[in-house]
């Protein structure tokens, strides 16, 4: 059973870096093999040009990826990034992005995710993500 949006964010304030959690997320949706987490506009995490930062973007892509492995797995397990590629598409200039992970896989030790990352209805980025579950 999937976890709940309200247990999601728990999970978020009690399992990640203070950095990770400067970056705002919320989250907006769990499913039995998805979330998607909303990740406000900031000045802070503009880069010159004015365009949210890839750094910023790519944080919240991994970030989701582990909401939704949690929410596919019911709770929280230890889980590391194995490997994350992402793809720019188009700026981001003065709004929120809606970053949704979708688990393609899920095993008993590695968790297969796409990522869209999404602003304004138009796609900014994709990403890929490959996990190892720990626990």
């Amino acid at each position: 059973m999937p976890i709940t949006v309200e247990l999601a964010g728990k999970l978020l304030a009690e399992n990640f870096a203070p950095w990770v959690l400067d970056l705002g997320l919320t989250v907006a949706e769990t499913g039995e093999s998805h979330a998607a987490l909303r990740l406000p506009w900031s000045d802070r995490l503009a880069r010159e040009g004015g365009a949210l930062s890839g750094q910023a973007l790519m944080a919240a892509a991994d970030t989701a990826v582990v909401v939704a492995v949690a929410s596919a797995r019911g709770g929280f397990v230890p889980m590391t990034t194995v490997q994350l590629s992402t793809s720019f598409q188009r700026p981001v200039l003065g709004t929120d992005v809606l970053v949704t992970a979708r688990l393609s896989k899920l095993g008993r030790s590695l968790a297969f995710a796409d990522v869209s990352l999404t602003a304004e209805g138009a796609l900014a980025a994709q990403a890929t993500a490959v996990y190892a579950l720990l626990g």
